[in-house]
């Protein structure tokens, strides 16, 4: 069954009014009204653009290798709505956290499920490579209370930059991945390497346009964290080393003010003995404090 408004006749003034025009007004409300906006929003950047035949398609052509590129460790249609903006977009609308709340960015595209559950102040590093780091804090709610059993999925590259699924047969599997849980008083603590910047993969169609728009690949140092509770919003996020060469420029817009964390380089036998790690490294402390979830 077509729409009411079916106009027959595609012209260029009307053409988006004639596609919607075509759809089944009984469907599903939701689909209708993203469908109502994507087409009319994309004929009228065609309109503006006005496209030759070769241009249109380059643009198809970038968007099948985009396709080809992906596979079960490598989405690259993440990575291009990561340039983009797209993803911080998505997960600003998404993630509308009160006021206290940690804020939330992207996911990536390397986070992998079933990471090993690990005790607190477990080594997540399996190479031997790297920086030794310790990471502890607090999960809290926004009203200061620790939260007890919260969990704490952590993962982020080794010291040459890559994660473990980009070298498969290279590293280790689950090199630097854990799941944590909070104690008692809401504090965590693990040991890891201090992370590195890397560049997104930049081998497909998206490092292509970036290099066309003159745009480097590069992400500044970050380790990542989904943190959940029951009764609590999870969310996903980072922590970011603040002086990384990047920090002001990351490819896919994921740094966030609040989200910088305070990396010490300690020289301390004593300390690093506390901690079983090598002396000198590095210590970082970051609470996370989730709101609770709503409804």
């Amino acid at each position: 069954m077509s729409g009411e408004n079916e106009k027959a006749y595609f012209t260029e003034a009307d053409s988006a009014e004639v596609v919607m025009g075509s759809i089944d007004r009984t469907g599903e409300e939701r689909l209708l009204h993203i469908m109502d906006v994507v087409i009319r929003h994309l004929h009228a950047a065609v309109k503006e653009i006005e496209p030759t035949q070769e241009e249109w398609f380059q643009a198809i052509q970038f968007l099948t290798k985009t396709g080809q590129m992906s596979d079960e460790w490598r989405q690259e249609f993440i990575l291009l709505s990561d340039v983009l903006g797209v993803s911080m977009l998505v997960d600003a609308i998404n993630n509308r956290k009160p006021g206290g709340a940690t804020e939330t960015t992207v996911l990536g595209p390397f986070h992998v499920e079933n990471a090993p559950v690990l005790e607190n102040g477990a080594d997540t590093c399996m190479d031997g490579k790297g920086e030794p780091l310790v990471v502890h804090g607090k999960v809290r709610s926004v009203e200061g209370a620790p939260i007890e059993g919260a969990r704490l999925d952590v993962w982020q590259c080794n010291d040459d930059g890559f994660y473990d699924v980009q070298q498969k047969g290279i590293q280790p599997d689950f090199n630097l991945r854990g799941i944590f849980h909070s104690q008692k008083d809401g504090g965590y603590w693990l040991r890891a390497v201090k992370p590195r910047p890397y560049p997104i993969p930049d081998d497909g169609p998206v490092g292509m346009l970036l290099k066309k728009l003159g745009r480097h690949p590069n992400r500044p140092a970050h380790l990542h964290y989904i943190v959940g509770a029951d009764g609590y919003e999870e969310i996903t996020t980072h922590i970011f080393v603040p002086d990384d060469i990047y920090i002001d420029s990351d490819a896919v817009f994921g740094v966030k003010e609040s989200l910088l964390a305070d990396f010490i380089k300690v020289d301390d036998p004593v300390r690093a003995e506390k901690f079983n790690v090598a002396n000198p490294f590095w210590e970082v402390e970051f609470d996370f404090v989730l709101a609770p979830k709503s409804g």
